[in-house]
């Protein structure tokens, strides 16, 4: 029990320096985050086309073995 309420207190502790650090934010620094997260989220959007025919090919494949393996 004693664990368990130090574990607690450290976590709420530990919330709060978060939240003043993330208060405490310069501008510089938060225009530099928007716009990673800019770049970061059109990356994303680049890598979505290339997952999905990825992945159709995995399951042709797939059905191609199944098919193979079911003819002889």
């Amino acid at each position: 029990m004693k664990f368990l309420k130090v574990v607690l207190i450290s976590i709420v502790v530990s919330l709060g320096l978060t939240w003043e650090a993330m208060a405490a934010l310069p501008t510089a620094a938060a225009t530099a985050f928007t716009t990673l997260q800019a770049d970061v989220l059109s990356l994303v959007d680049l890598a979505w086309p290339a997952a999905i025919a990825i992945t159709v090919a995995f399951i042709i494949l797939r059905m191609f073995k199944k098919a193979a393996g079911a003819a002889v």
